[in-house]
């Protein structure tokens, strides 16, 4: 056999596509490189994940868990127990997963909570509503209407300087009205605080007005007789005066 027939029969041999029942022809190491870096990889996304839960914006627990206000009860369950079986500190070795997940579990318990979701939905209802007016639309547009899927894009809106898509500024318009929000609230328990803190000085002001007349009225029951004797011994005195007989010189 030629040189050149030889090259030919080794080239189609080598070409020929292989067969999947073959063994494999990884070794060892190569499995137990292939698992360490699928584990690295895998604390990489744990990771990831803590960092983007941490940067969430806290008084919105559907920005936490990653949904958004249509998400049903069952939804919120399953996405919370997702979450914090996968970013779990016994998992990640980030140091601040304990706090990432416990912004989980606040989160997961508020939209839980049918009167606290309620709030938040109307409150997110109300921005959505303020959001579409400003931008000359109808305030009750869904987001899956075209007008809104694809304003960004829109002549009209573009004409304005207005390219940020829709669901970015609904975010930033509920971050917004949630913070005013959340500063009236302050305000008010600062203003309830300090009124009973007022109150609660006027009550140790009263307490201690009735403590110092109680205190009064002892000291002069106790001192009762020793002002009976100094009236009588006074008394005596001016008797005694009136009797002496001023004498005549002369």
């Amino acid at each position: 056999m030629s040189t050149s027939t030889t090259t030919q029969a080794s080239s189609k041999l080598t070409s020929r596509p292989s067969d999947p029942r073959a063994p494999s022809s990884s070794t060892p190491a190569d499995l137990e490189l292939d698992q360490l870096l699928s584990r690295e990889a895998s604390a990489f996304q744990r990771e990831l994940e803590v960092e983007r839960i941490l940067k969430a914006f806290k008084l919105n627990p559907y920005d936490i868990l990653d949904l958004d206000d249509t998400a049903k009860p069952e939804d919120i369950k399953r996405k919370y127990r997702q979450l914090s079986l996968f970013i779990h500190p016994d998992k990640t070795p980030h140091p601040r997963a304990p706090d990432a997940f416990d912004f989980l579990k606040k989160a997961e318990a508020e939209l839980s909570e049918p009167a606290k979701r309620a709030e938040l939905d109307a409150t997110i209802a109300s921005a959505r509503s303020t959001l579409l007016r400003s931008l000359s639309l109808p305030p009750n547009l869904t987001d899956d209407d075209p007008r809104v899927k694809n304003l960004a894009s829109d002549p009209t809106m573009m004409a304005q300087g207005l390219t940020t898509p829709w669901k970015t500024m609904l975010k930033e318009k509920i971050k917004e009205v949630l913070i005013d929000e959340e500063v009236r609230r302050r305000k008010a328990i600062k203003m309830n605080l300090a009124n009973e803190g007022l109150e609660a000085r006027k009550k140790e002001e009263e307490v201690a007005s009735r403590k110092r007349k109680a205190e009064e009225d002892k000291a002069w029951e106790e001192t009762r007789e020793s002002r009976v004797d100094s009236w009588r011994s006074f008394s005596n005195t001016s008797k005694k005066k009136k009797k002496t007989k001023i004498a005549i010189l002369g």
